[in-house]
């Protein structure tokens, strides 16, 4: 019987994507209230290429190497004492912010939301951190309402488009900002495109949005606090433009704080930065509630998160690359079991004998 074999993608130091690098890792045991999954489906997230330059506030203390991956859907393969209420082959998810982009890993049991059989594991784990992000944004820190006017950033991307997906199924009234090739997707989605190399959002509906949701941060958030109506609200959820300007984190940490003073502004507008960790921290019930929501309406095909690529373990440098770039239309998700390209293309070769 061939031994089980853990790899890794870790942080040699703080830097580009070439500060990635795949090592072999001891197996990891279980113990009390823990289990061990075989990692099936691990989400590569533009936050991890923040945290591998070390521009992500809750991961500042880490010093590499350490490994990276911020969601994992696993099979368990191994219970700690003192567990109960799962068992051996359960499809199990968390959101591990690190530590998942791995073959074998082990998780706290009750921090687990049971994943539905039958389920494209791919596209499940694209809902533990992007789409939970856009439920508790809009449900949560929003509690948005019926045909209010709403702008969404970076509405192409994952968590744009889930954004646009539960805001048409809420039933609001969509604007979605983007490069103009993406236009096409954003109506697919229910949404009115705005160009952003066209046309100025702040100046698209006279009046001002309800709620604005901003995770790229362009200008320190202050157009899209422009953009707002007397009353209105800014979600911020990021800051990806400080990010590709190479801007440092007390820049950006900054910006955030400036979101809080802009309470006291004329015209009642507010202004909020959410942060899926400090949510899951302050309502961990909130997160298990809110993923089992997202997987059941998986299960149901009442929704269909796009999956770029399944990208394997040795592509985990050029999938970064790609991050950083921008421009796709779907997530990237690391596939442990899924061979490289290298093997898939020595497998196919026709023998010469």
């Amino acid at each position: 019987m061939i031994e089980p074999r853990n790899r890794v993608v870790q942080v040699t130091r703080f830097g580009g994507p070439e500060e990635l690098e795949v090592v072999d890792a001891p197996m990891p045991t279980a113990g009390p209230g823990e289990v061990r999954v075989r990692v099936l489906a691990s989400g590569l997230e533009y936050t991890d290429t923040l945290i591998r330059r070390h521009l992500y506030p809750q991961t500042a203390s880490r010093r590499p190497p350490f490994v990276v991956g911020y969601d994992v859907i696993g099979e368990i393969d191994q219970l700690g004492d003192g567990v109960s209420g799962f068992q051996l082959g359960d499809r199990v998810a968390d959101m591990t912010v690190l530590g998942s982009n791995v073959v074998y890993r082990t998780l706290q049991a009750s921090h687990l939301t049971p994943v539905p059989a039958g389920v494209d594991v791919a596209e499940a784990a694209t809902l533990v951190l992007s789409w939970m992000t856009a439920y508790q944004l809009l449900h949560r820190a929003a509690q948005a309402q019926r045909g209010q006017r709403v702008l969404v950033h970076g509405a192409a991307g994952a968590v744009g488009q889930a954004l646009l997906v539960l805001g048409s199924m809420a039933g609001l009234e969509l604007w979605g900002g983007a490069h103009g090739k993406h236009a096409a997707l954003i109506r697919k989605f229910g949404a009115t495109p705005i160009d952003y190399q066209r046309e100025d959002f702040a100046r698209v509906l006279p009046g001002g949005f309800d709620i604005v949701f901003d995770g790229i941060g362009e200008d320190g958030y202050r157009g899209s606090f422009a953009a707002l109506k007397p009353g209105g609200l800014l979600c911020a959820y990021g800051y990806s433009a400080g990010a590709q300007a190479q801007r440092g984190m007390l820049t950006m940490l900054m910006w955030i704080a400036r979101l809080y003073l802009w309470r006291w502004s004329p015209g009642g507008r507010r202004a909020f930065f959410y942060s899926i960790n400090a949510m899951r921290w302050q309502h961990p019930e909130w997160f298990k509630e809110d993923l089992k929501r997202l997987f059941a309406l998986l299960a149901s095909a009442a929704i269909h998160p796009r999956v770029t690529e399944r990208i394997s373990l040795d592509e985990v440098v050029e999938a970064h690359r790609r991050l950083e770039h921008g421009g796709l239309e779907g997530k990237l998700v690391l596939c442990p079991d899924l061979p490289s390209r290298r093997e898939q293309h020595a497998t196919s070769r026709p023998r010469s004998d």
